[in-house]
C-alpha cells in the first residue's frame, strides 16, 4: 500500500510540474548576471580556480560559486538548482528525482570586506552540500535569488554533473576546408564504450564541444559519423571547427603599488581608484606569437593585502584600442570571461576622434584578467537590443591562427528510448597542443 502511495505522489508531482515548466518561456538558461551590484562572479571546481564547473556524480569534487555584493550590506540570497536537458531547457524530471535534500536553500556563507576603499560583501556556496545532493547526471542550472524584499533573480550559472560510462579519445587537426586551413582548428574524437551497451547510437548519443569553456559559441547536437564495435567515431568534415583566435591580452591588477608593464597610471581619490591602461592595437595583421594565457579566464588575487576575497580593491580600469578610423558598421566591445562571454552594453567601447582610439571602462576587482576586443555589426534599427541575435567576433581585431593554444571540452549525452532526460556519460577537457 505504501509503495502505491509513493508512485501516486510522484505522478502527481510530475503533473503539477509540467504546466509550470511549459509556462517558462523566458527561462533563464544562460550564464548571466541580472543585478548590477553583483560582481566578480567565479564558478569552478572547488580549489581549482581555472577549471570549468563539471563534476562527477557521487564523486569527491564539488563546485564553488563566489560573488561580491557591492551594496556592502546583507541580503537574503537563496539558490535553486534545476535539472535541464542537453538544450538547457528544464527536463521532465521532478525535483525529488534529481536531488536528495533541497533544491532551494539560503546562502549562509558570507563575509564583509575590510581594508578596502569600496565596501562589499563576499558570498560563497559549494555544491553538493549537506542540504543538496545530486542523484542524476546531466545539465544543471544554478539560480541565485535576492529574497530580501521581492524575490528577484540576480545570477544564473550553468554546470554539468557527469556519470562517467565512456572514454573519449580526441585529436586536434588543422581544418579540412582549404579556406580555414591556416585559421581554424578541427576536433575529431572517438567515444569508447566497451563496458556500456548502447542500443541505437545514432538516435541516442549526442555530443557538445566547447572552446575555452564558452557556451555562446559551443557546437551542440553532434551525432556520431561512424559506428564500430564498442566505439563511436565523430570524424566529421568541417563540422566541429572553431576559429583558432589568438592568445588573449592580459591585465595584471594584483598590485596597485608595483604596476604591470601595460598599465600607464594608477590614480587614487577619496572615492575610487582609476587604472589607465596603455594603448592596445589591433593584432589581426600581426604574426602569431605563442605565450601562456588563461584562455580568456580571470583569477581574483591581490599581493597588496593578505586576503584575496575580502581585501582586494575594486578599480575602474580604462581600456584603449588605438584605431586611426572606427570600424565601418561595427561596434567594439571588451570581451572575455570578465564579461561572461557576452557583448554587454557596459563594456561597449566608444570611439574618441581626438585620441584616435576606442575607449572603454570596466569595474574590476584586483586580480589577473585575460581579455580581447570583439566586434558586432550595428543593429538593423534602434529597436534591436545590443548583442541580440548578433555573434561577437574577436577575429576582426585580434586575428586568428591555427597555432593558437585553446582548451576544448567534450560532453557526451545519452538518452535511451523512453527516457525522460539526457544523461551525461562522458566528459573530457584538453588543450589544442596535446
Amino acid at each position: 500500500m505504501k509503495k502505491k502511495t509513493h508512485y501516486f505522489l510522484l505522478l502527481l508531482l510530475l503533473c503539477l510540474q509540467a504546466p509550470f515548466l511549459k509556462a517558462q518561456g523566458d527561462f533563464p538558461n544562460e550564464n548571466f548576471i541580472y543585478a548590477d551590484y553583483i560582481r566578480s562572479v567565479q564558478f569552478h571546481i572547488e580549489g581549482l580556480y581555472l577549471s570549468y564547473p563539471i563534476i562527477e556524480l557521487g564523486g569527491a569534487a564539488r563546485v564553488t560559486l563566489a560573488f561580491d555584493d557591492l551594496d556592502g550590506d546583507t541580503k537574503d540570497y537563496f539558490y535553486k538548482v534545476v535539472h535541464c536537458d542537453r538544450d538547457w531547457k528544464p527536463s521532465q524530471l521532478a525535483e525529488l528525482e534529481y536531488v536528495e535534500g533541497y533544491t532551494e536553500e539560503r546562502i549562509q556563507n558570507f563575509q564583509f570586506s575590510f581594508k578596502s576603499l569600496w565596501p562589499y560583501t563576499h558570498y560563497e556556496l559549494t555544491l553538493p552540500n549537506q542540504d543538496t545532493r545530486f542523484t542524476k547526471s546531466g545539465n544543471y542550472l544554478l539560480l541565485v535569488y535576492d529574497d530580501t524584499y521581492d524575490r528577484q533573480l540576480v545570477l544564473a550559472r550553468r554546470f554539468v554533473v557527469v556519470d562517467p560510462r565512456v572514454s573519449i579519445d580526441p585529436r586536434v587537426l588543422r581544418a579540412s576546408q582549404v579556406s580555414k586551413f591556416r585559421t581554424h582548428q578541427e576536433i575529431d574524437f572517438v567515444v569508447n564504450h566497451e563496458q556500456f551497451k548502447i542500443q541505437n547510437p545514432m538516435a541516442e548519443i549526442r555530443a557538445t564541444v566547447l572552446q575555452n569553456g564558452r557556451w555562446d559559441n559551443a557546437l551542440t547536437d553532434i551525432a556520431p559519423k561512424f559506428i564500430r564495435a564498442n566505439a563511436l567515431l565523430f570524424d566529421h568534415q568541417d563540422v566541429v571547427v572553431f576559429p583558432g583566435g589568438k592568445e588573449f591580452r592580459f591585465l595584471d591588477l594584483r598590485s596597485l603599488r608595483l604596476v604591470s608593464f601595460n598599465v600607464y597610471s594608477v590614480e587614487r581619490t577619496d572615492e575610487s581608484i582609476i587604472v589607465q591602461l596603455k594603448y592596445d592595437e589591433p593584432r589581426s595583421g600581426q604574426a602569431h606569437t605563442s605565450f601562456k594565457d588563461l584562455n580568456g579566464n580571470f583569477v581574483i588575487e591581490t599581493t597588496d593585502q593578505p586576503d584575496n576575497n575580502l581585501s582586494a580593491e575594486y578599480v575602474e580600469a580604462v581600456f584603449y584600442l588605438k584605431k586611426p578610423e572606427p570600424y565601418f558598421g561595427k561596434e567594439v566591445y571588451l570581451f572575455g570571461g570578465l564579461t561572461d562571454w557576452t557583448a554587454l552594453p557596459e563594456y561597449r567601447m566608444e570611439y574618441n576622434e581626438q585620441l584616435g582610439a576606442y575607449v572603454g571602462q570596466a569595474l574590476l576587482k584586483q586580480g589577473y584578467y585575460d581579455y580581447a576586443y570583439a566586434t558586432l555589426p550595428l543593429p538593423a534599427n534602434n529597436k534591436d537590443k545590443v548583442g541580440q541575435n548578433r555573434q561577437p567576433d574577436i577575429t576582426e581585431v585580434e586575428g586568428t591562427w591555427h597555432e593558437t593554444e585553446n582548451q576544448y571540452t567534450i560532453l557526451i549525452y545519452y538518452r535511451p528510448f523512453g527516457s525522460r532526460y539526457d544523461q551525461v556519460i562522458g566528459s573530457l577537457s584538453f588543450t589544442s597542443d596535446l
